[in-house]
């Protein structure tokens, strides 16, 4: 029987009453006080009513509430597109504007011109843009035309069957079943899947450009169906959250019939946009539709933005209009003044109908009225129409340029905010993420330790120094024989062909599209370098293992085969958890390499391996009774550390490289789980142990060797959500603990000696920002414990380990060994700017695991405060953790970044580095990118105190003052310098670093500290704020954007960095691993962080050049027309009437001068691209505005006054006493006035291409055509004169052509002097690099080289020592530079962890041939020991080149 609206709403509100919604089967202290408190808005919550016979009327009346599926993106439409278009225009107050002069044209007091005249030139403006509107919207309709026509399959109740529906006419509550590779037409929750197991997955690249797949899980309670789902016999009732746009958040519960309530979140919801994959059925009910859908609401379009010229502009506009205030208030006085001087009433003025005259005032007024509709061509419409037209130039020359495209993964630049091309070249700030824009975001597994045995892998550091990712498959083919395979004898060319033969491919509709562009298909083999799957490069699959762990982790397996307990059981234990937890935390789906790709969901048949399940199980009881319950391993001493890392390269054993091979692992991009037996003879001959035999009778090449016997050959490969989790999945792979297959209930490892272990996954908690790690909960198949597996940050994970002074002594020892260790090598990993991750576990009871799985279930199925129960659910589970090791990945930088950041910050911009990651890991990484330098003081302040914070600021600030460049400001004309009252800037010192951490970040906003904090980051070339969250990036950003008035640009490359591309003038996302959001949020999105250089440096500069120069081209152009009329008036007794016909004077502006600085805006380039990047520093004068700023303006200004002058009064003078008319005396002046604009236009451009001389051209041969032709037909077009005949006339008279030709010299002979002295007498940096681009290309070389050469000469300013006597820890060879540490340390604090670093830092030389692995923040200058550098003491100068200074300031 169907639920009426009203019954359900009653019974809704009695259950919240009565609180019977929670099922509850045991008791939760926790969730008590939140049950009794709980209560429903209705207002807040979605309710959906399924769309089938049994609920049919509540769907009925509740569904007309919801908005259809269909979409429109179009702004318009056929009725309103013009009135609407129209309204929008007039929102420009130059519009209105000319809008009033035509209504004041109207009226007959006034009247200058004939009344539909005066419309013409708004209405062409005006139309010209409703044209471009109109196109775009009409793309739109097309657009959204074609999605909304789109088919999918709904259920229909009374065809009790599915039948092709139109995306638009799916409602809310439809049940929707999608096939694989169909694209989702709604949000819909999933209620069934063809999985066995219930699991959907979804390829997320349409909606945020992600290609791994993600994991979606039926509602629980669903997943178990043994039979097709019928919506028929569907009756719940689901409320939801209302609709949002966070694409990462969904909550809500479903109430079935007898009031019990099930709890569903993200995980169940299938995104409108996205692609099912890997599933050949789902079926799931529509909950949000149309612009409601979570990616209707993140589509936000191109983002309009005021550029910086364009809010000058705005100023000098104004400016014209008091010029043109005061024009017309002189005409009005001199009309006054002129009638005034007549004894009666001039006969042509003409009384009213009784015979009276108007008052002296009132026709004064209607004179400044008439004036402005004279000179109303001083503001400059057409300059907003010409801008539009060459921002749309300037972007496409910039999406289509070569070098900003990337090959590799096809995509070119995309610039989505179309009107700040100019601000490219005026930064002065840029805010950078580091992981994913700095760095590749590809992670490369390092090094490990476990239970505080450090383990170098210095095989896989010298693979990864040599290692280059070759393009064709020939030499890819080549490089995976020569390392992949180095020690194999191939005796079966016929299977290893086999295995190469069947690639990797994602079927067509697979591939993500980007802006038109398709990713390149992988063709050949599968180990193309155009990888279709996430994180599977060769870089970043390739591991060798070490080889001290790989024999750790091979006695283990040796010790399960014979079951012999040793005295190093508990190391081994420790181990095998350390590897299964790499293999188990994650949610890395393991799939096939079918058409789609099929996961692997049970393990392959093996063969007997030679061991038993049984023997396995008693020997995993042994290590347990041993071990009691717990994992410890022995520390290591320091001579055994220091071995780790000083290892010869000559000592390591050949087949150690061969290690990596463990399951034919070769540098495929899909790898394989395949047969190993060569690999594993390889291994054993290339490995002899002389106890092989002594240890349970069997030799280690026997036990691996027989391994692979009976393994099938399915090709899968890894799909991983994070480049962190492949990393450590195929590290755990190189030790040959295999992750064979994944299911939501089960996963399947396979160990090193063959045998396959199946874990039951009861729970997985998702890695989240808050809690920064995340655990997986798991049921051991032998030992049956229920084991919690975790990962995260090291600060975060260091804090949750057990007490160890809870534990007896002997545990408690080790315990804090371990503890100390692991957290020396975790500082190490950091300071060498590796990326730590620590891994730990717990064992749980069955009683304490069944309470902790009642209380997840209840906040499951919570619906408020969900999110805060179940973060305390996982926050009670994840505590009194046994730490089992840590690991170090490398994020490796990407290609062309140090000499990006060089340029940069040569051109003088200033760069700060935004990162959540550790100080020591982001300082690191700033060396290396050529953020900090080996020379530079890096001040560190970490500080959790306000008085503290502010004291260590006045006291840096006092330091850097002492030594700082302050620059007074002035101003230049001429050339000459004046001085001015103005305060001093400051210029930042060369050598000056800063360090903050988030929460120092904390401490200065809360704390009121902003402007001390901005006053010393002025002082610093670079400043890195580290484990920075998302809401301080966009504070930082917002502060130096206000307080300093700059010019910002942020850029990043994932979610994190939103807010911060938002906040600056300039957002610039990175399409790299991380997604889409940041490009979605950008105004303009590259592939690569070098990039930026070209962008900036060429683009920008040819963009704001191009611009500011049109920009005051004009204005010039108007003014000095303008003038003209104006001049005159002083000869007609200030009557408003004008001597150049009105047609001629608008197709002045519209077509004889608009052309060529159009033109002008798009193709000038006063400078090569390849000199703008050989000297960076050019790109200050963008920074300085020095092209239209408020002097070059006025200049402007006053040159038009002058020309005006000039081509007035030189006809005047040549006409003065004749008898000629006055359209006559308008013509020479008004071809004059042409031929000297466009004359100056020439003198601008600086690049002449057919396109220029066409315009050029074609404009003088179009107004003399236009006049010719105009002058022919025109009799009596304007009464009482007539332009008929009047070209003809002139172009027969001699003295025309000497006028046009005399008039044009005199007036640009001032400004072509100025040029000729400035470049003479002064040369700026453009001026002498624009000679530079007229020199040949070798003696251009050769210039450049010197320019750059004396430069370097040039010394900087360098600080003497800043740290205070008292204060001062010296060491003979550690002087000036330092790094300053400044926190709140005592002083024997300081010295003693100096003296620790110093230690440390001698036993950790050299771990890698031909790199300094591990260097701390502070380095000392090579200078100071080149002197010393021998053979003898190159061992000296490592040692000491590890050593942080000690020069620090404690409070």
């Amino acid at each position: 029987m169907a639920l009426s609206v009203d019954s359900a709403l009653y019974r809704w509100q009695r259950l919240a009453d009565e609180g019977s919604a929670w099922t509850q089967s045991e008791s939760t202290p926790l969730l008590s006080s939140v049950r009794k408190r709980l209560r429903y808005n209705l207002n807040k919550w979605r309710i959906v009513f399924p769309n089938n016979r049994r609920l049919q009327q509540d769907w009925e009346k509740v569904s007309r509430f919801y908005s259809g599926n269909g979409i429109r993106t179009t702004k318009y439409t056929l009725l309103s597109f013009f009135p609407q278009n129209v309204f929008e225009q007039f929102h420009r107050l130059a519009n209105l504007y000319f809008l009033f002069l035509v209504i004041l044209n109207w009226f007959p007091q006034v009247e200058v011109f004939q009344r539909e005249i005066t419309m013409l030139p708004l209405g062409v403006v005006l139309l010209v843009i409703m044209i471009k509107d109109g196109i775009e919207d009409c793309k739109r309709y097309r657009f959204d035309k074609a999605i909304n026509t789109s088919k999918t399959k709904a259920y229909d109740k009374k065809e009790q069957d599915y039948v092709e529906k139109c995306w638009k006419d799916v409602r809310v509550g439809d049940f929707v079943q999608l096939q694989c590779n169909e694209i989702i037409p709604a949000d819909i929750l999933l209620l069934y899947s063809s999985d066995q197991n219930g699991i959907c997955h979804l390829e997320t690249a349409n909606l945020d450009g992600e290609t791994n797949l993600k994991q979606r899980q039926v509602v629980k309670g669903f997943s178990t169906q043994n039979t097709p789902f019928d919506p028929e016999f569907f009756q719940n009732i689901i409320v939801c959250e209302n609709p949002n746009n966070d694409l990462n958040k969904f909550k809500g519960y479903m109430e079935q019939p007898d009031h019990k309530r099930i709890g569903f979140g993200n995980e169940s919801l299938l995104l409108r946009g996205c692609t099912i994959r890997n599933t050949e059925i789902a079926v799931g009910i529509v909950i949000y539709t149309g612009h409601e859908t979570k990616a209707m609401l993140n589509n936000s379009g191109p983002r309009y933005k005021r550029s910086k010229i364009e809010r000058r502009m705005n100023m000098d506009v104004f400016f014209c209009v008091g010029l043109l205030f005061i024009m017309c208030l002189i005409g009005a006085l001199g009309h006054g003044i002129w009638t005034g001087n007549f004894p009666e009433h001039p006969p042509y003025e003409i009384p009213d109908v009784n015979g009276n005259y108007l008052s002296s005032a009132l026709a004064g007024f209607y004179m400044f009225l008439t004036m402005i509709i004279l000179l109303q061509i001083l503001i400059p419409i057409s300059l907003y129409v010409s801008i539009e037209f060459v921002k749309l130039g300037q972007v496409f020359l910039i999406h289509n340029d070569i070098d900003l495209y990337d090959e590799e993964v096809d995509l070119p630049i995309q610039c989505r905010a179309l009107n700040i091309t100019e601000d490219l070249g005026q930064i002065q700030y840029i805010f950078s993420d580091k992981t994913g824009t700095l760095t590749e975001n590809k992670m490369v597994f390092r090094r490990c330790t476990v239970g505080g045995n450090e383990f170098s892998h210095q095989e896989n550091a010298k693979r990864l120094e040599t290692h280059k990712e070759l393009d064709s498959d020939d030499e890819d083919w080549t490089r995976q024989q020569h390392f992949a395979l180095p020690v194999i004898k191939i005796e079966k060319p016929a299977t290893l062909k086999q295995k190469n033969s069947n690639p990797l491919r994602r079927c067509q509709s697979a591939r993500a599209r980007f802006q038109g562009h398709a990713r390149k298909k992988s063709l050949g083999r599968c180990d193309s370098s155009q990888s279709q799957v996430a994180f599977s490069s060769t870089i970043e699959k390739d591991v060798t293992p070490d080889n001290r762990l790989l024999m750790k982790a091979r006695e283990a397996a040796l010790q399960i085969e014979s079951l012999t307990s040793f005295p190093s059981a508990e190391d081994t234990s420790m181990v095998i958890d350390f590897f299964l937890a790499l293999a188990i935390c994650n949610t890395v789906v393991v799939s096939t390499a079918t058409e789609p790709r099929q996961r692997v969901l049970a393990p392959p048949l093996m063969k007997p391996s030679g061991i038993s399940r049984d023997r396995i199980h008693q020997l995993l009881q042994r290590l347990k009774l041993a071990n009691l319950g717990q994992s410890f391993s022995s520390t290591q001493s320091s001579s055994d550390l220091q071995a780790s890392f000083n290892t010869k390269n000559s000592k390591e054993n050949p087949g150690a490289t061969d290690s990596a091979d463990k399951d034919a692992i070769s540098t495929r991009t899909c790898s394989n789980s395949t047969d190993v037996s060569c690999d594993g003879e390889g291994r054993a001959n290339a490995i002899p142990r002389k106890d092989s035999t002594e240890i349970g009778g069997a030799a280690l090449d026997e036990v691996f060797g027989s391994v692979s016997q009976g393994h099938l050959q399915p090709d899968f490969c890894y799909e991983a959500e994070s480049p962190d989790e492949a990393a450590l999945v195929h590290a755990a792979r190189a030790y040959s603990f295999t992750l064979m297959s994944r299911t939501p209930e089960q996963v399947t490892v396979r160990l090193p000696q063959g045998t396959l272990l199946t874990f039951d996954i009861l729970c997985t908690l998702g890695f989240d920002s808050v809690r920064k790690r995340m655990s997986v909960v798991v049921r051991h198949p032998f030992t049956n414990e229920i084991i919690v597996f975790t990962k995260g940050a090291d600060s975060v994970i260091m804090d949750l380990l057990e007490d160890p002074a809870k534990a007896n002594v002997h545990l408690g020892k080790k315990l804090r060994r371990i503890h100390a260790k692991t957290q020396k090598h975790l500082d190490w990993y950091a300071r060498y700017g590796l990326r730590t991750l620590c891994i730990a576990k717990k064992v749980l009871s069955e009683d304490d695991f069944r309470k902790w799985a009642n209380f997840r279930r209840e906040a499951e199925a919570a619906i408020d405060n969900r999110d805060e129960l179940l973060m305390d659910t996982a926050q009670h589970l994840e505590t009194k953790l046994t730490l089992l090791g840590a690991t170090g990945i490398e994020d490796r930088l990407q290609d062309g970044v140090p000499d990006t950041i060089a340029a940069l910050r040569e051109a003088g911009i200033q760069i700060w580095v935004l990162t959540g990651d550790k100080q020591e890991t982001a300082v690191n990484i700033a060396h290396s990118c050529k953020l900090l330098d080996q020379k530079d003081t890096v001040f560190t302040i970490n500080t959790e105190n306000k008085e503290t914070c502010e004291s260590l600021l006045d006291l840096t600030l006092e330091e850097v003052r002492k030594n700082s460049n302050v620059e007074g400001t002035k101003w230049k004309c001429f050339g000459f310098g004046l001085s001015s009252s103005l305060p001093a800037s400051v210029v930042p010192s060369p050598d000056i670093g800063l360090v903050v951490d988030g929460r120092t970040l904390n401490i200065i906003f809360q704390g009121k500290l902003e402007k001390k904090f901005l006053e010393l980051a002025k002082y610093c070339h670079s400043v890195l704020c580290c484990r920075a969250t998302p809401l301080q990036k966009s504070m930082v950003v917002k502060l130096v954007r206000r307080q300093l008035r700059v010019m910002t640009l942020s850029i990043g490359d994932g979610a994190n960095d939103v807010s911060m591309i938002q906040a600056a003038d300039v957002g610039i996302g990175i399409s790299g691993q991380e997604g889409m959001q940041a490009v979605m949020a950008s105004d303009f999105a590259i592939s690569r962080f070098k990039h930026l250089k070209k962008l900036l440096l060429v683009h920008g500069h040819w963009c704001y050049s191009r611009l500011a120069k049109m920009v005051i081209y004009f204005f010039y152009k108007n003014v000095s027309y303008v003038s003209l009329l104006f001049w005159y008036q002083f000869f007609c007794g200030f009557s408003g009437a004008t001597m150049i016909d009105y047609w001629q004077m608008i197709f002045f502006n519209l077509f004889f001068t608009s052309m060529p600085p159009i033109l002008f805006g798009i193709l000038d380039k006063d400078v090569s691209a390849e000199t703008l990047l050989s000297l960076p520093e050019l790109y200050k004068s963008g920074q300085n505005s020095e092209i239209y700023k408020r002097s070059t303006f006025s200049l402007a200004v006053l040159d038009a006054f002058y020309q005006s002058v000039i081509c007035f009064f030189v006809p005047y003078l040549m006409y003065k006493d004749s008898d000629i008319d006055v359209f006559t005396f308008g013509t020479p002046i008004n071809t004059v006035s042409l031929f000297t604009i466009l004359l100056h236009q020439a003198l601008e451009m600086k690049t002449w291409t057919c396109f220029h001389w066409i315009t050029m051209i074609g404009s003088v041969l179009l107004y003399f055509l236009f006049s010719a032709v105009y002058n022919a037909v025109c009799v009596v077009c304007n009464e009482p004169t007539s332009p008929y005949w009047i070209m003809e006339d002139q172009l027969s008279d001699p003295s025309f052509y000497l006028v046009c030709f005399i008039t044009p010299v005199i007036a640009l002979l001032p400004r072509y002097l100025i040029l000729a002295l400035r470049g003479t007498f002064k040369a700026s940096p453009i001026l002498k690099a624009q000679q530079l681009d007229k020199l040949p290309k070798e003696q251009r070389d050769l210039k450049i080289q010197r320019w750059r050469s004396r430069k370097q000469v040039t010394p900087g300013t360098s600080m003497a020592s800043p740290v205070p006597s008292e204060d001062r820890l010296s060491t003979p060879e550690m002087n000036p530079p330092r790094d300053w540490r400044l926190n709140e340390e005592s002083n024997s604090s300081t010295r003693r962890g100096a003296e620790e670093e110093r230690t440390a830092a001698n036993s950790l030389a050299k771990p890698c041939p031909g790199r300094d692995p591990l260097v701390p923040v502070g380095r000392a200058s090579p200078g100071l020991f080149t002197s010393q550098l021998t053979s003898e003491n190159t061992e000296e100068l490592n040692n000491g080149s590890h050593r942080r200074s000690v020069s620090a300031v404690t409070l």
